[in-house]
Formats: C-alpha cells, sequence, structure tokens
C-alpha cells in the first residue's frame, strides 16, 4: 500500500510537470499584452465572478463550446478574480461536466467529497468539515433539509448536492479567499453557484434531453430527462426562461457496521470494564462464562481487550428521484436598470429501506462465551452459545422521506454612468425533509454464533438458520408502557407490554428570507478604483417537528405466528462487501410486511416529542465596506465586514437520574458582534505570471442541532448526544499565497499555499450519566457526549495544479493536494484528533480528448484516509484511502443532437471504515456502478 501510495503521488507530480513542456508544444502563438476574450487580462477595476455573460451574445464572437471551450472559460474567471478562485464552467447549455454538482466539485484542487452513499452529497474544502463551508444560489444561501438517514450531517448550514440538477448551472466558483462582499460563514471555502440568465442567452435557445442509467448493485435502471427553453425580444429589454429535470436512481448498499468497540480505554481508577470478565475487590479475575477458552493471550489479556459491542449485516435499498422546476423573469426598461425575478422548486423523493442483523458479542452474549482470540490488544475472533435472553436482532426501518426546496428572489440592478451601481436584492426559500414517517420494527434471536473479522473482512456464521423465520421472535418484556414519561393509556389503564417498534415523524424545516443592497461608486484616490459598499439581513428559522407512535405486544410472537411473509436476504448481496459467513443470508421482510405488523399491533395515540423537537431562530444584521484597488501591477481589495448574530434556541432537557421523566422545555438566547477584515491582492509579475496573496478573518456558525440541546439516548448502545445553545462561532484566521501561469491560451500551472489558524473549534465531551431505560425499566448508566467550545486548529497545505491542451485534441488535467491539520482535540483513548474530512493527499488526474463531433474524459480520484466523525462509544471513524474513476463520452451526431454515455466508480471501490486503526473496522459497504446513456437535443 505504501509503495502504491508512492507511485501515485509520485505520478501525478510528473503529471503536472509534463503540463509545462506541453505548454510550448502547440503552434498557437502566445497571448499578447492585450488577449483574446477566452482568457482576457485582468482589466483594472474589476472584481471577480462577473455573471456569466456567453461570447454568444453577440453574432460576432466565435463561440468555442466542449471541454476545451469550458476550461478556457474557468481559467479566464480565475485570472481576472482579485481573490483565490477556482472555477468549473458548463460545456454548453444543459451540458455539466458530470452527472451530479458535487462530483465536479471534487475536482478542484483542495477540495473534497464522501461518497459514504455511492454518490457525492456534501463538500469539504481545504481541509474543512462540509458543514462549515457554504453554497451560495447566484451569491445568497438557499434553505437546505436533508433526507433523514445522513447520520454526520442533520440539520446543519451544508447542502445536499445531489438535490441540485447540473443541467441548471452554468458555472460554479470556490472562493477560497473571501472578500467582504461575499456572505460570510464558511472556513474553508464559499461555493457560489451560477445560473443562466436569459438576457445573457440568445434568443429562442433550446435544449433537451433524454437518457437512462443502471446501477449494477441494484440491478434496477431509471429514465431521466431535462429541458431548457430561454427567450427574449429583438431589443434585448425583456426576456423569459425556463428549465425542468427528472432525475431517477436506484441505490442498494450492502455492508457490514460495527457499533464501535466496548473496553477501548481504562477507567479513572485503572479499572476495565470487560464484557467477559469479573472482577473482584481483591483484584481477582474470573470469566463471565466459566470454561471459555482464550488464545492469543491470558485472562488479563481478556479483561483488557477491546472487542465489537455490535457486529451488524446492514442491507439499505434507497429510490432517489428528484424533479426541479426553475424560471427567471428580466426587464430591462432602460439601458442601466435590470429587474430581475428568478424561482427554483425541488422535489426529491428519497424513501429508502434499510435491514440490520445485528449481534452484541459482550452485553448480549458475554456470559455465554465458549472461546476468545486477542490480537493487538482486540478481540478478532470469538464463539458463543444459545443466548439466555437474546444474541441478535433484526431492525427493519421503511423511511418515507420527501425532500422539497422552494426559492424565490428578486434582483434590481442599476448602472449608471461612470461604473457607479447599485443592487437591490431580497429572497426567501424554504426546504423541507426528514422522515415522515420512519417505521421501525424488530425481532431477536437466540441462536449461538461466532464472529471473526481481518482490517477488511468480518464473517459471522449461526449455528442454524438464519433464514428460518421460526427462529426470530419479538421482544418478550412486558414493562408500563410510557412515551416521554407519560403513560400509554389503553381502555383506562396503562398498558403493560412489551414494544415491537413504532412509527417517528421527524420532520425538519428549514426558512430563511433576506434582503439587502450592494453598490459600487467609482473613484481615483491613489490606487483605489472603487468603493462597494452594502448591508443585508437575513432571518432563519430551522426546526424539527417530532411525533411518534410505539407499537407494543403482551406476548411475545415469532414471524410465523405474526402471519408475516418472509423472504431472505438476496443471493449474492454482500458480495465483495467483505462481509463472508451465513449472516449474509437472513430473514428479508418486504416492506410492506412491516407495516402490516405494526398496524396490526397495539398503538400508542399519535405524539408530539417535546424531546425530540427543536427550533432555533436566528438573526444576522451584516454590513460590509470594500475598496478595490489597481496600480503599478498590483490589484485587489481591502475592507472588512460586521456581523451582528442572534440566535434563539428552544428544546426540552431529559432530567437525569429520574424514572420516566417528562422533557422540560426550555429556551436560550445569545448574540455576538463579529468584525471581519481582509485582504485580497494580485501582483502581475509579467502578462504570463500572477502571484497572489490574502488573509482574512472568518467565522462559521454551528450546527442547528448543536445549538439545541436536546437529548437523545440510545437504549441499547447506552450512549446518546445532546446540544449546546451557549456554543460560540468557529473562528479562523485564514492565509493564502499562490503563483499562476498562462503561458498560452487554454494553459494553467498554479501552486497555492493554505493556512487555516481556527479557535473556538467545536469537540465532543463525554461524561457518563444516569438516565432511565424504557427498555431495561430501570435507570441505567448512558455515556452522553455534549459539543463545546475550546480546541484550536490548525490547517496547512499545498496545492498543485496544471492543465494543458496538449496535441491533437488530448488535453489534460491534473492536481495534488497536500494539507495537514494539528488540533487540541482527542479521543477517548487521549489520542489527537485530525479535521474531519481531511485527506493528507489527495490525486486529481483528468484526461481528456475532444476533436471533431466527438469527446471523451476519464476522470481519476484518489485520497488517503481521513478522520469523519466520532462514532457510537466515542469510535474515532476513520475512512480507509478511496479511489474513483469514471469516464464520459459524447458524439455530435448533427450539431444540434449529441449522444453521450457516463459510467460511474468504475474501480467498483468499497468504501472501508475504521475506529482509529485499521485492524478495528467499523464498516465496510459496496455502493456499485452506474451507467447512463442520454440523447440531448439543443439550438
Amino acid at each position: 500500500m505504501i509503495f502504491r501510495k508512492q507511485i501515485l503521488l509520485a505520478s501525478s507530480a510528473a503529471v503536472c510537470v509534463a503540463i509545462i513542456p506541453a505548454a510550448f508544444a502547440q503552434t498557437d502563438p502566445a497571448p499578447s499584452t492585450t488577449p483574446v476574450a477566452q482568457d482576457a487580462a485582468p482589466s483594472a477595476t474589476q472584481s471577480p465572478a462577473p455573471s456569466a455573460a456567453p461570447a454568444s451574445a453577440t453574432g460576432d464572437d466565435i463561440v468555442v463550446t466542449g471541454i476545451r471551450g469550458s476550461l478556457r472559460s474557468a481559467i479566464a474567471v480565475k485570472r481576472n478574480a482579485n481573490a483565490v478562485v477556482d472555477v468549473i464552467s458548463a460545456e454548453d447549455i444543459g451540458k455539466f461536466p458530470d452527472r451530479n454538482v458535487a462530483e465536479s466539485l471534487s475536482h478542484i484542487p483542495g477540495v473534497s467529497i464522501d461518497r459514504r452513499f455511492g454518490e457525492g452529497e456534501k463538500v469539504a474544502i481545504l481541509g474543512t468539515d462540509p458543514a462549515l463551508n457554504r453554497m451560495l444560489l447566484d451569491g445568497h444561501a438557499l434553505a437546505s433539509a436533508d433526507w433523514g438517514g445522513n447520520d454526520n450531517d442533520p440539520s446543519s448550514r451544508t447542502f445536499n448536492y445531489s438535490l441540485l440538477a447540473p443541467e441548471l448551472v452554468d458555472r460554479l466558483e470556490v472562493y477560497k479567499s473571501p472578500e467582504p462582499r461575499i456572505e460570510e460563514g464558511s472556513l474553508g471555502g464559499t461555493v457560489i453557484v451560477r445560473t443562466r440568465r436569459p438576457l445573457d442567452l440568445k434568443a429562442n435557445a433550446i435544449f433537451a434531453s433524454g437518457g437512462y442509467s443502471y446501477n449494477d448493485r441494484s440491478d434496477k435502471g431509471n429514465v431521466r430527462g431535462s429541458g431548457l427553453y430561454s427567450w427574449k425580444n429583438k431589443d434585448e429589454t425583456f426576456g423569459f426562461l425556463v428549465a425542468a429535470t427528472y432525475d431517477k436512481q436506484s441505490l442498494t448498499r450492502a455492508g457490514v457496521e460495527f457499533f464501535g468497540y466496548d473496553n477501548v480505554a481504562p477507567n479513572a481508577d485503572g479499572t476495565y470494564n470487560s464484557p467477559f470478565v469479573n472482577r473482584a475487590a481483591d483484584g481477582t479475575l474470573s470469566l463471565k462464562s466459566p470454561g471459555a477458552t482464550i488464545t492469543g493471550g491470558t485472562i488479563s489479556d481478556l479483561y483488557k481487550a477491546a472487542s465489537p459491542f455490535g457486529i451488524n449485516y446492514a442491507y439499505f435499498q434507497q429510490t432517489r428521484e428528484r424533479k426541479s422546476v426553475s424560471g427567471t423573469v428580466q426587464y430591462r426598461p432602460t439601458s442601466d436598470l435590470t429587474l430581475t425575478l428568478n424561482g427554483l422548486h425541488i422535489n426529491g423523493n428519497y424513501n429508502n429501506y434499510s435491514q440490520s442483523m445485528y449481534t452484541i458479542p459482550g452485553a448480549w452474549t458475554g456470559d455465554v462465551l465458549q472461546s476468545a482470540n486477542i490480537s493487538n490488544g482486540v478481540v478478532n475472533s470469538a464463539s458463543f452459545g444459545a443466548a439466555t435472553n437474546q444474541g441478535s436482532q433484526l431492525d427493519t426501518l421503511v423511511r418515507k422521506t420527501k425532500l422539497k426546496t422552494d426559492n424565490l428572489n428578486f434582483f434590481a440592478d442599476y448602472e449608471g454612468d461612470g461604473g457607479a451601481k447599485i443592487s437591490f436584492a431580497g429572497g426567501w426559500s424554504k426546504a423541507v425533509g426528514g422522515r415522515d414517517p420512519e417505521y421501525l420494527f424488530n425481532v431477536q434471536t437466540k441462536l449461538p454464533y461466532s464472529y471473526a473479522f481481518t482490517n477488511n473482512t468480518a464473517t459471522v456464521n449461526f449455528v442454524g438458520d438464519p433464514t428460518n423465520p421460526a427462529n426470530y421472535f419479538t421482544n418478550p418484556n412486558n414493562n408500563p408502557a410510557q412515551i416521554e414519561g407519560r403513560p400509554v393509556i389503553v381502555n383506562g389503564t396503562q398498558l403493560n407490554a412489551a414494544q415491537i417498534g413504532g412509527q417517528d415523524f421527524s420532520v425538519t424545516t428549514d426558512r430563511d428570507i433576506f434582503g439587502g443592497y450592494d453598490a459600487t461608486i467609482p473613484v481615483e484616490f491613489g490606487p483605489f478604483k472603487e468603493i462597494l459598499l452594502g448591508s443585508r439581513a437575513t432571518d432563519h428559522v430551522n426546526q424539527i417537528d417530532a411525533r411518534g407512535i410505539n407499537t407494543y405486544l403482551q406476548s411475545s410472537q415469532t414471524i410465523p405466528q405474526l402471519g408475516a411473509t418472509a423472504l431472505v436476504t438476496p443471493s449474492g448481496t454482500f458480495d465483495g462487501s467483505g462481509g463472508l459467513g451465513n449472516a449474509t443470508q437472513y430473514l428479508n421482510l418486504p416492506q410492506q410486511s412491516v407495516i402490516d405488523i405494526l398496524s396490526g399491533a397495539i398503538n400508542s395515540p399519535l405524539v408530539t416529542k417535546i424531546g425530540a423537537s427543536t427550533k432555533v431562530h436566528e438573526t444576522v444584521i451584516a454590513s460590509y465596506a470594500q475598496a478595490n484597488f489597481d496600480q503599478g501591477g498590483f490589484r485587489g481589495n481591502i475592507g472588512g465586514r460586521v456581523v451582528y448574530t442572534r440566535d434563539i434556541s428552544n428544546y426540552a432537557t431529559t432530567p437525569s437520574a429520574q424514572v420516566n421523566p417528562q422533557p422540560v422545555p426550555t429556551r436560550t438566547s445569545t448574540d455576538y458582534l463579529k468584525f471581519l477584515p481582509s485582504l485580497n491582492i494580485a501582483y502581475s509579475v509579467s502578462p504570463t505570471v500572477i502571484v497572489r496573496g490574502a488573509v482574512a478573518k472568518v467565522i462559521s456558525r454551528p450546527r442547528y442541532q448543536d445549538l439545541a440541546a436536546a437529548t437523545t439516548l440510545n437504549d441499547v448502545t447506552l450512549d446518546g448526544g445532546g446540544g449546546n445553545p451557549n456554543l460560540k462561532p468557529y473562528e479562523s484566521t485564514n492565509y493564502e499565497l499562490t503563483a499562476e501561469w498562462y503561458p498560452r491560451s487554454g494553459t494553467l500551472l498554479a501552486v497555492e499555499l493554505f493556512r487555516r489558524d481556527i479557535k473556538n473549534y467545536i469537540i465532543s465531551s463525554r461524561q457518563n450519566v444516569d438516565y432511565f431505560n424504557a427498555l431495561q425499566n430501570r435507570i441505567t448508566t448512558y455515556n452522553v457526549s455534549q459539543p463545546i467550545n475550546g480546541a484550536k486548529a490548525k490547517v496547512n497545505g499545498v496545492l498543485v495544479s496544471g492543465q494543458a491542451e496538449i496535441w491533437g485534441g488530448f488535453g489534460l488535467q491534473a492536481n495534488y493536494s497536500y494539507q495537514d491539520s494539528n488540533t487540541s482535540s482527542v479521543d477517548v483513548s487521549g489520542a489527537a484528533l485530525n479535521l474531519p474530512y481531511l485527506s493528507k493527499h489527495t490525486v486529481n488526474v483528468i484526461p481528456y480528448f475532444e476533436s471533431g463531433p466527438f469527446q471523451a474524459r476519464l476522470s481519476y480520484n484518489y485520497r488517503t484516509a481521513y478522520f469523519r466523525t466520532i462514532g457510537r462509544l466515542g469510535s474515532r471513524e476513520m475512512v480507509a484511502p478511496y479511489n474513483q474513476l469514471d469516464f464520459s463520452a459524447g458524439f455530435n451526431v448533427t450539431p444540434a443532437v449529441t449522444l453521450s454515455v457516463n459510467a460511474q466508480n468504475l474501480l467498483d471501490e468499497t468504501y472501508l471504515q475504521y475506529n482509529a486503526t485499521p485492524d478495528r473496522p467499523t464498516a465496510f459497504y459496496k455502493n456499485g456502478r452506474t451507467f447512463s446513456a442520454s440523447l440531448s437535443f439543443r439550438m
């Protein structure tokens, strides 16, 4: 593996070096001191990110579309920028480089994505968590809600890029250094998504596309389609644009999950909490299961050894159906005034079904241990007899999720004589998502079993048949039924029964309203050419409305007694995932059977879950002043942004050490004022070489769910989490230094150094707290985490990137990122934590060919291991090195008709997670490969 990594890193460096001679191997002349439009030199007072005005706006310009045209356009925006910016441009109307916007962003140096569910959803920039980076649609925030199955980012401030149809995008701009005029809130960088405007396009522009995609893991295919029409009058004073997309994907993910590890560190007094060994007051050790055999060590080694708390064979199926409609109307009543109204509606159906067959070796079967092997301080294999109560459990979750995002913005842009400008903007957006509802049903089994695991495999074998419905029974433990401390009343008395599942209605609503102005004042004061002023007020609400129904039986029943249809996990489901043994095939219940079982049992009334409902109301008022300068080859901007933030958090606390506690509604209000200065400077060393520097103070606000201090508890794993309404925002001083060489049209070689010096970093503190356990019907000790400020972090990195049009239609993009961080955060073992989603090494190599009617592109991405999150029982969840290989090609059947094909994840990569070290795996997933083909028409 080390040799392989060295080869990859050396190869990427060689690719970037190879671009240099390629830059001079062309016959085209080098750009003059007055470059052509495609790679135009910076103007005297230009701010970056001009709204996309394509060359086709006039009939005399030569339009370069396709891969080369897209890359040249991106180079032009980057070169003209006064900040450190990277850009991805559409190749033509409706033609973006990838089927997923996040996948396209991952080609940018310093940008990475996590592919836990197969496709990119969230974006990390320069080694910072996706939740600490913002996405702005045409420069403004967009409300966002998730589908309820992402364990790491519910109610966050990031955006799920899988919802955004790439056909709607004209250009993506990634600002790695901020300017005062850009909305604050990002630590690593800000992604601005630019959409198309009708007055920038030719009249009667039409695009239509239809296609089919297939995933080899789910063995299902689906259709997709999109269309766009843009019109403007002859005088170019009025125009409108409408666009619509439809996309459907069938995902199947199978893999093995570990629910953290028991006994990973000693207690404060030096003792351990072994699930297999008793320790007497005098220090004498004895097995909880007398007669069990120990290999690889002694009983003392077993007493101190870590072991998996649970091993789960997870089978996940999801349909992602996305529909979007957008429209823009522009009116130019005078030559200096433009009015724009645009709207966006996204409707996503993310329904999914999750089946989890898991064992709990220590807590459930530690007293029937038969054998255990210890390796490197871990019980990596063990066998168990028939459980006293239960040894394994099958959870089924049928999740109904609809995501809806609505957005409406209005802009009034006035440009007077001499470059004076003033713009007014206002907008509203709302997103709804979550579980509505989630049906949960579980059954148990006492079958004897054994487990064994390596770095990338897990083997669980049952003694008996895990596919036999008669081996599964519902919870047999009757207790007084209650929901959040309130008794469940049936026929006038409190129900005494065993809970077998229920329905969870947990709906997230995110709403954003903003209004503000921006002004540009031309000046002639030494080097200063423009003064930019502006203000903005934002009112944001993020809330979770939780309701639920608990489902009970008063006597335990087997699956046959319930009369449910019973199937078997399909053969081959876990092939290639690392999951082995007869646990790869177990009882499989159709979704409707789960719903029918629950409806036929005893159900509580639908009640509001006070303890799980939260609301954060945030008000932000910001003003900025920015001065643009240009003199003697130097250009840039200097200024600052003053930001006031007020958060009102509504939540409910759960009293500890109380039987059947009822949540207590609570409200907390906090506010803070921050001044965020910044400086961007660029110097043209020569007509082809630009160096840049930037320094800025930035903030990123805490996740909404971290500000809402509701406590959630897991009655099986005995851990939990809560929020902290008194959290302060992350603060960072950001530094950038870059050198860019533009030797010829379409060619770029760049080196970027960056640093993030972060304080108030939010970490999780853990403590043991006693709470009432409804499953055990007694007060139990939970290990509960809570976010707190106090940690510091530093990120340092070097990015090397290049692209060139080589010869004969061949071209190449390549970049290499080195990122390193250190923090004052530690995990439960005391080991230092890295920043989430930061890979030390990332490589992108993208060769392409474009000639005549044919074009093709191969995209390869490699990233080294990275820390993802703190998981169950405080496990440090690391993701193993990951490779991604994608391919796309297109053929212009006619000038207006194009046939395209796309293949994603050609290597069929396995997503591997582990706890701190590879010998303690926590997950293996297979998502499969996706193939698609489409036929498009444009004119």
